[in-house]
């Protein structure tokens, strides 16, 4: 993704869920950035283009081990 896009995006982000996310591009791909909350990685975010509309996925896993109480 471009750099002002990230940023837009980034700053929708911490409007909408929390001050504290951080989009960091993927050095390996362009399509898509890591998620970051504070120092902890959290998901992936992948540009979607589909007959001239952009749309973006944000893909969280979250591993049973980590909700366990």
């Amino acid at each position: 993704m471009e750099k002002e896009e990230t940023l837009r995006l980034e700053s929708y982000l911490k409007e909408k869920l929390n001050p504290g996310i951080r989009l960091v591009a993927r050095t390996q791909t362009d399509d898509s950035v890591e998620v970051y909350l504070g120092a902890e990685f959290i998901a992936v975010i992948y540009k979607d283009v589909d007959e001239g509309e952009v749309s973006y996925q944000f893909q969280m896993t979250v591993l049973s081990e980590d909700i366990r109480g």
